[in-house]
């Protein structure tokens, strides 16, 4: 079973048909909605601030999900996959978002809807990442709008795909 600890009397808390691998990591004020997953050394670590997940979120292998103390906490909406490795921290993330692998949004950034967060990119601090654009390099930069090609077939395939995967393990 998957390490979930209780921090300042915090527990996390989640909603119907969630899977967290046993030995992903939730700590403190988490709380995430339905058909959420949290993979493989992954850590969802609410002790400093607090972090929401909205429905369909994905945490897959290796990622981060923190914030900072009395700064910034973490908003992930609904439909999102956080690729293996990324971190995301004391951001704001909307619906339909795909975080590539390796990524890293920092604190006070905001990821609107429909974006892509090109693997290995760097959201710096305050960023704001339009609607329905691909970000990608270092520090990242809009590069092309995002198809609907690219939204039906890897920002909602990815989080369905994931929700699928997840009944597999239980």
């Amino acid at each position: 079973m998957a390490l979930i600890k209780t921090v300042n009397n915090t527990q996390p808390q989640w909603g119907q048909d969630c899977f967290f691998a046993e030995n992903a990591t939730l700590v403190g004020d988490v709380v995430m909605g339905d058909e959420c997953s949290v993979w493989f050394q992954a850590v969802v670590r609410g002790d400093v601030n607090s972090i929401r997940l909205g429905n369909r979120v994905n945490i897959q292998d290796g990622a981060i999900i923190h914030c900072t103390f009395e700064r910034s906490s973490t908003h992930i909406g609904s439909h999102v996959s956080v690729g293996h490795q990324a971190i995301v921290h004391g951001c704001r993330i909307h619906d339909d978002v795909l975080v590539g692998m390796g990524s890293r949004i920092m604190d006070h950034a905001v990821v609107e809807s429909g974006c892509i967060i090109a693997a290995g990119a760097v959201i710096l601090e305050n960023t704001i990442c339009e609607s329905g654009y691909i970000y990608a390099g270092v520090p990242a930069r809009k590069i092309k709008p995002v198809s609907p090609e690219l939204l039906e077939g890897e920002i909602r395939r990815i989080a369905n795909n994931y929700v699928r995967y997840a009944s597999w393990y239980k």
